[in-house]
């Protein structure tokens, strides 16, 4: 949509333009959205019936917040959200460095262009996505950057130190009438956090010894650490108290909220001519693997387990399935059990683990979270009482190879001898495709293994699987 027309604060009065401050124009906004069933943060699971009510409560109120959660809960994402509740179009003093408003400047430059120029005061238009700012705290941030500093070139071209025109305004005076957003608030020094007090209560900024007023009207919501924020004392006790609201986010409760974020944001590659088909049980194994590390004494938990590393492992995982088929001319790609061992790049810088390799190195722990999700998986999609004539076809002597880089169809190959091992495939599969029945073939072996029915050991290239009362390599 465009601009509107008006050029002029007279032809914005003569439209019937009413002032309205950012709160009232955000709370009006929001009203309208709750009021037509439009979700406020389109794409966000799982926090319908916990964070975005206290975010909507808080909004409504006309409160600062301040979001606490671990890495990878779409803090930044519900903040940047926010902007669509502000006016698409903003008008501003034309020249304004701060986007005074028309009505009401509180720049001496707009307070001295309005008084000269009246009715007849040029007037620009702002789009709601340049009202919104966003900064990166870290301990370098200083008080000039938020707030703001004298200007030498402004001072060289002839005005006093004590005139306010001098002024170089920081990124918060240039988030006047909008949002500004801090990110990591704990890494701010305690310098900066004072400076921020007057912003936040009483909506004004001073700038060095100048006898300056600048009201501001900012949405100051920021972003932290529940770590940082609430045990290692970063946060001086005065900032915290003027955030009117704290809102915790967390990660997805279940599996299957996990699994659908993954869903939405896997952006999983593509291969003309070959077929992506993702068997669930492989999606589920990626969920509960970032389940088990959320939950594992291996991993610290106060830095958390991000929904990025489920997102990462479901790509890698496709990725890696890819690259079979096409190294041996298949049409379709179906991952398997053996394609997890790709997922320790796409897992392990994702992880901060309690000790630093003094028991077990970095791949131990994620080879041993693996092998725990695969097993949850597999103890409730297979029934264990109807693999039995499976478990005795091994105890009889059978051996299965499997590997990354088998052809789906060498999985095929004398299935109908392990009696069972068919029909349990195909219930599990989905489909009959042979990439499809030898992901469920891979499943259903490892899990036999890790309910300590079959025995496994290393081929070099992959894994036989014999029976758990001999050694593997015997039989037929």
């Amino acid at each position: 949509m465009d601009a509107p027309p008006y050029r002029t604060l007279g032809e914005l009065r003569a439209a019937g333009t009413k002032p309205r401050t950012l709160r009232q124009e955000i709370h009006a906004n929001l009203l309208e959205k709750l009021g037509k069933g439009e979700a406020l943060f389109p794409g966000i699971v799982g926090y319908e019936d916990t964070v975005i009510p206290a975010v909507e409560n808080a909004l409504l109120c006309g409160h600062d917040l301040i979001f606490l959660g671990e890495r990878g809960q779409a803090k930044s994402r519900m903040i940047r959200d926010m902007v669509a509740l502000l006016d698409e179009w903003m008008p501003e003093v034309e020249g304004s460095e701060i986007h005074d408003d028309p009505f009401a400047p509180v720049s001496a430059y707009a307070r001295a262009l309005v008084a000269e120029r009246g009715d007849d005061t040029p007037i620009a238009w702002v789009h709601r996505d340049d009202r919104y700012i966003e900064k990166l705290a870290t301990p370098d941030v200083s008080i000039a950057d938020l707030i703001g500093d004298v200007d030498p070139i402004k001072v060289a071209e002839g005005r006093t130190l004590g005139d306010e025109l001098t002024i170089h305004f920081g990124l918060i005076p240039r988030t006047h009438r909008g949002i500004f957003c801090i990110n990591e608030l704990p890494d701010l020094t305690e310098k900066v956090q004072v400076g921020l007090f007057n912003v936040m209560q009483e909506r004004d900024v001073q700038v060095k010894g100048y006898s300056v007023r600048l009201p501001l009207d900012v949405l100051v919501v920021a972003s932290a650490n529940p770590e940082d924020y609430t045990s290692r004392g970063r946060i001086i006790t005065p900032l915290k108290d003027r955030y009117a609201a704290q809102v915790r986010t967390h990660y997805p409760l279940t599996r299957e909220l996990e699994l659908d974020v993954v869903r939405q944001e896997a952006k999983t590659p593509q291969v003309p001519g070959v077929e992506v088909l993702m068997p669930t049980f492989m999606e589920e194994i990626v969920a509960e693997l970032t389940f088990q590390a959320r939950s594992s004494p291996d991993v610290n938990q106060t830095s958390g387990v991000s929904v990025r590393m489920s997102i990462a492992n479901h790509e890698t995982l496709v990725a890696n399935a890819l690259r079979r088929s096409l190294r041996l001319g298949e049409k379709e790609a179906v991952p398997r059990i053996s394609d997890l061992e790709a997922l320790i790049t796409s897992t392990a810088g994702k992880l901060e683990l309690e000790y630093a390799g003094e028991d077990r190195t970095e791949m131990q722990v994620v080879e041993e979270l693996m092998k725990r999700a695969t097993r949850v998986v597999f103890d409730g999609r297979v029934p264990l009482e109807g693999m039995a004539s499976v478990i005795e076809s091994f105890n009889q002597g059978w051996n299965v190879e499997v590997s990354a880089d088998m052809p789906s169809g060498d999985y095929l190959e004398g299935l109908d001898e392990i009696q069972g091992l068919r029909d349990a495939a195909a219930a599990l599969a989905g489909g009959d495709s042979p990439g499809q029945l030898a992901s469920a073939i891979e499943l259903l072996l490892e899990g036999l293994h890790l309910q300590n029915r079959l025995n496994k050991s290393s081929t070099g290239t992959g894994a036989r699987y014999g029976s758990a009362g001999a050694a593997a390599g015997e039989g037929s």
